[in-house]
């Protein structure tokens, strides 16, 4: 699922793991919960969900009602109480004000990727190693589980992943005979070929809001800004050999005007989109179908290609956008919870479900290497098998990256200072320095130690 938090207010949310455990307190073990250090088999889970159970879960995920519903059919004894508290911050805020009230949050919720850390270390949510989780770990991606381990625990169980892709418009690519650009250095080419033959086009766009785009991005790069040490304790590194990399080339195009500088995802934006302005679009593989339901004029016009890469002998991939489900520290029937957001997101019917009527690029293994799945043909790109593409690039997403337990903030006054940059075509590198110096004067006053800054 495509990212959804754009500039959130920092001062509407309860952010850290210092802020949440000054606010909430330690949540109490609910009825049901293992003791410390024990831990719940499956047949625990199990009964639960043969007990007469209601259990309230909020998602904003379009259409999950219809997998919630063959749930429903398969453990009937088991009454889900389905809420879209809203997306993004207005999702976050409600779920931290419930932490912080200490009653009023859900049995389950889905939490995006980078999110996860700030409830995770303040302890909002459950490990699901004392239930289990371990034994999924085969059930998915290497991507996608390594973003629900924080600090040693798991927590969340992967729903979805965004691994990056390339989307291009054949009309535009064949017109100025180019071929997708397999290097960053082809891409810079292809942009300034496009620059050339109508300077009011564009390669892509890069929007000045998104901060998630930009990590990606960094990330793809093979830089690893940020860093969980321990629970009171970050890393923050914007320059390291990826993060120079990312910033050198893009500070080349947005000063050049190679890219065009603008915000995504509204009416204008569209527009260009479904016009051509921009020959090609970079984003997370839920893509093709927010251009089917948004701009379905352009069917048949787009192909996916692999993202290019820096280095041609060792292609790396990133992620962009993906979410987990996870169970509330606040939850009185934890183990019928873990039994949901289990068979959410594992069970062969449920994932499939999810990937059919909600669009959601899978986690699991079984069905990213399903023959079904790989050759299914995706009529607004052309009828092109592009979950091959995707399949590929999900199992080359460079491992190691983390989000901050202030991930919110981050990318709240991101528009600060690199947002600006990218506006005004100046220096990346300076601004990414600028944002690791805001980042980290909020985690030490929030009580963190912060290293690499």
């Amino acid at each position: 699922m495509r990212p959804t938090t754009r500039a959130a207010s920092a001062t509407a949310l309860c952010l850290s793991l210092l802020t949440l455990a000054a606010c909430g307190g330690s949540p109490v073990p609910p009825s049901g919960a293992p003791a410390a250090g024990a831990s719940t088999g499956a047949a625990d889970i199990d009964k639960a969900l043969q007990t007469d159970t209601t259990l309230t879960f909020w998602s904003w995920v379009p259409n999950i009602d219809k997998t919630v519903a063959l749930f429903q059919q398969k453990y009937p004894k088991v009454k889900i109480e389905l809420v879209n508290a809203g997306q993004g911050a207005t999702h976050y805020t409600k779920l931290q004000s419930a932490v912080k009230a200490g009653s009023g949050a859900p049995d389950v919720a889905q939490l995006e990727y980078f999110a996860l850390p700030q409830f995770a270390l303040s302890k909002a949510v459950v490990d699901l190693n004392a239930y289990g989780a371990a034994g999924l770990k085969e059930k998915f991606s290497p991507s996608a589980w390594e973003q629900v381990n924080v600090n040693g625990g798991v927590y969340a169980i992967p729903q979805d992943t965004g691994p990056m892709a390339m989307f291009y418009r054949t009309d535009v690519f064949d017109r100025l005979k180019l071929e997708p650009p397999k290097t960053w250095d082809e891409f810079v080419a292809a942009a300034e070929k496009i620059k050339k033959d109508d300077p009011a086009n564009f390669i892509t766009s890069l929007d000045p809001s998104d901060a998630g785009g930009v990590d990606s991005l960094i990330w793809q790069a093979g830089g690893r800004p940020f860093a969980i040490e321990n629970a009171t304790t970050t890393r923050i590194n914007f320059l390291d050999e990826g993060g120079k990399r990312w910033a050198e080339m893009w500070s080349r195009l947005t000063r050049d005007k190679l890219v065009d500088p603008v915000a995504g995802w509204n009416d204008a934006w569209w527009k260009d989109m479904a016009s051509g302005k921009y020959a090609m679009w970079m984003a997370g593989a839920w893509a093709p179908g927010a251009i089917e339901s948004t701009i379905p004029q352009s069917k048949g016009k787009w192909r996916a290609a692999p993202m290019p890469v820096w280095d041609a002998s060792a292609p790396a991939n990133a992620e962009n956008g993906g979410s987990g489900v996870s169970v509330l520290a606040q939850s009185k029937k934890p183990l019928a919870a873990v039994g949901f957001a289990r068979w959410l997101n594992s069970d062969p019917e449920a994932i499939r479900s999810l990937n059919t009527a909600s669009g959601l690029f899978p986690a699991t293994r079984e069905l990213l290497e399903s023959p079904e799945f790989l050759d299914a043909k995706i009529p607004v790109l052309g009828d092109q098998q592009a979950n091959k593409v995707f399949a590929e690039g999900a199992a080359q997403v460079g491992t190691g990256w983390q989000y901050l337990p202030f991930q919110v903030y981050a990318n709240s006054v991101f528009k600060d200072s690199v947002g600006q940059a990218i506006a005004g075509g100046t220096d990346l590198g300076a601004a990414l320095t600028a944002w690791q110096r805001q980042i980290s004067t909020y985690a030490q006053q929030q009580g963190f130690t912060v290293s690499g800054s």
